[in-house]
């Protein structure tokens, strides 16, 4: 606050006694007719004024008496009523329904009608054309320059050359025959793997779909103990789940299999981690595929295969196409390291 020394030497602050004013205390102490002439005083003041507060920038305008209590639904039909009884503005120029200007009708390409001529030629003619080969009709094609109409069992590349198109020689088809049943005797076979048969080191049990779940558990249960079997397949064969467990439990046990297909079965995302969780566990198995199953295994074990193959030093080859670029790109750099490091080993072992 600012200080004035007057002449006698007396020294006053100024607006220091307004500061210590309370607003609030006085205008409680008003009356009813004080603060109506208040009122009326603050109408000449500037609405604007920010220094005032924001309800005494306004004239008071509620003293209005409260026609009744409120209610919607009255409301709502008295505003609809309104709405239905305004008149309203009319158009400059009324709608008469009359289109005005030419109608645009869409272009139609024209039809082209190809008529074909018959050709009739000499009866020598048609008897030589008839008898000639290939390789005739290939030299007489050359002679008349008509290199493009060549009688070929070639496919036609859409090219068009001299107004001529490639004419196609027809192919017989082919028969395909169906794939022979496999011939494998399951019992048998079954039996020779818990014998540890020396003479069997290759199991092949791919398409045969009557194999039961417990019999195709039984298989890895046996594979457990067995030293002699290298390469076992079980493809298409409606394995599940329970058996890829069974599976996975053989190959924490077994030391001798190098080569694992459980590819076109029924193994969800959950089997399959069970396999990529005991392949950690695993150092002699170097192939696996499992890959057309019956629905997708999904982005987290994709990525629990790539990590496995991370840690795995012994795999050089896993079949399974993967759906991201992620978990694709580590599981190459780990195949490819795995490459490295068993080349690496064969050499140190040449020398």
């Amino acid at each position: 606050s600012k200080v004035k020394v007057f002449p006698d030497g007396n020294e006053i602050l100024q607006n220091q006694k307004y500061k210590e004013i309370d607003e609030d205390e006085i205008l409680n102490k008003l009356s009813e007719e004080e603060l109506k002439q208040l009122e009326i005083a603050l109408d000449e003041i500037d609405p604007e004024n920010a220094l005032l507060p924001a309800g005494l920038r306004q004239k008071d305008q509620t003293t209005k008496a409260d026609t009744g209590s409120f209610n919607r639904e009255k409301l709502l039909q008295y505003l609809e009523k309104e709405a239905m009884d305004y008149k309203d503005r009319e158009d400059c120029v009324p709608f008469s329904g009359e289109k005005k200007g030419k109608e645009w009708i869409p272009k139609q390409k024209p039809i082209e009608i190809h008529q074909e001529q018959a050709t009739t030629l000499d009866p020598e003619l048609e008897e030589a054309l008839s008898s000639a080969t290939d390789t005739e009709l290939h030299d007489l094609a050359a002679i008349l320059g008509v290199n493009t109409l060549v009688m070929s069992s070639q496919s036609y590349d859409g090219t068009c050359t001299d107004g001529y198109n490639n004419v196609i020689k027809g192919e017989k088809v082919k028969p395909v025959f169906d794939e022979p049943p496999n011939p494998t005797n399951v019992e048998e076979t079954l039996q020779r793997i818990k014998s540890n048969d020396s003479s069997l080191t290759e199991v092949n049990l791919n398409n045969i779909k009557n194999i039961p779940i417990p019999t195709l558990k039984d298989f890895a249960k046996a594979m457990e103990r067995n030293t002699h079997v290298k390469k076992f397949s079980l493809a298409a064969t409606r394995s599940n789940d329970p058996v890829a467990v069974a599976f996975s439990e053989m190959l924490r046990e077994n030391k001798t299999l190098k080569s694992l297909n459980l590819e076109s079965n029924f193994i969800t995302g959950a089997g399959v981690k069970v396999l990529v969780e005991a392949l950690r566990d695993n150092d002699t198995l170097t192939e696996i595929k499992i890959d057309n199953q019956r629905q997708q295994l999904g982005t987290s074990t994709e990525m629990e295969i790539a990590k496995m193959l991370e840690q795995n030093t012994s795999m050089v080859k896993f079949g399974y196409q993967f759906t991201q670029q992620g978990p694709r790109s580590r599981a190459a750099a780990a195949i490819t390291k795995n490459n490295d490091l068993v080349r690496q080993r064969r050499v140190e072992k040449d020398v």
